[in-house]
């Protein structure tokens, strides 16, 4: 038991070491978007401006919507596609897993810059729908985040047993599809959680993309941040706090809705 109790404090201290220095930079920041002066060994000059000219800064909060919304389309359309390709697999071509994970691990290898060059190099000159910029950064983000998703929800399904949920559901009288979206869905809703705030991280932090491919048509969080960091780096610093703030905030969010439907 002592011996036991000696490994778990080695745990509890090793990610408590972890986590402090995974929050360094993050204190810092803060620190340093509250403060008028770190020249020395100690903070002067407690003011709370930054965050003041933050908050009423039009152009901030209008970043901030249009990042949340380049989040939301791309994860949507990805999680429908990964669904009905899964279901596709289980149910019809079992053999084809194996090649299906292959394909959508592809997107690790891909560079945001290759990516978004080899877009501009085949759309821009299109006269169809898809020469549209918007349409653009949405399909790169849908193939950046791809692996993410697929693996989360991929890990989900490995946890149940999809196959005798939707033969259960047969028996009574349902279909194949209904049965996946009905029952086996709902099962994979803490994989698709996990994998869809891990995609939200990823666009919050998307510079590349965006900045070659929309142009000025979309000034995501991201490109705000460049430009704070251009005039004034305490204002810089809290932007990053604000979005950070805003991440986690999102994560609280969708993990307490997710907690009320366990109760429930």
């Amino acid at each position: 038991m002592k011996e036991k109790g000696r490994k778990q404090n080695g745990s509890a201290a090793v990610l408590i070491l972890i986590l402090i220095y995974l929050l360094i930079p993050l204190a810092a920041c803060i620190v340093y978007s509250l403060f008028a002066d770190w020249t020395g060994i100690i903070p002067r000059g407690f003011t709370l401006e930054a965050y003041r000219s933050i908050s009423m800064s039009e152009a901030f909060w209008q970043a901030l919507l249009e990042t949340v919304l380049l989040c939301a389309a791309p994860i949507a359309v990805t999680i429908l596609v990964v669904l009905l390709a899964i279901y596709a697999v289980v149910v019809y071509f079992p053999g084809l897993e194996k090649y299906a994970q292959i394909i959508c691990m592809i997107p690790y290898t891909i560079q945001g810059v290759i990516l978004s060059v080899s877009i501009l190099s085949l759309y821009v000159g299109s006269k169809s729908f898809l020469s549209n910029r918007l349409l653009m950064l949405v399909g790169a983000y849908c193939v950046i985040i791809l692996p993410y998703i697929y693996q989360g929800i991929r890990n989900s399904c490995r946890a149940i047993d999809m196959t005798t949920l939707l033969e259960a559901a047969e028996m009574l009288g349902s279909s194949r599809l209904y049965a996946f979206f009905r029952v086996v869905v709902p099962n994979l809703m803490h994989g698709i959680i996990v994998s869809s705030l891990l995609a939200v991280g990823i666009i919050f932090g998307d510079y590349v993309l965006v900045r070659n491919l929309s142009g000025s048509t979309v000034t995501n969080i991201q490109i705000y941040l460049y430009q704070a960091m251009k005039s004034d780096s305490m204002k810089s610093s809290a932007v990053f706090v604000m979005i950070m703030l805003v991440t986690f905030l999102i994560a609280a969010l969708v993990m307490a809705g997710q907690s009320r439907e366990r109760k429930k």
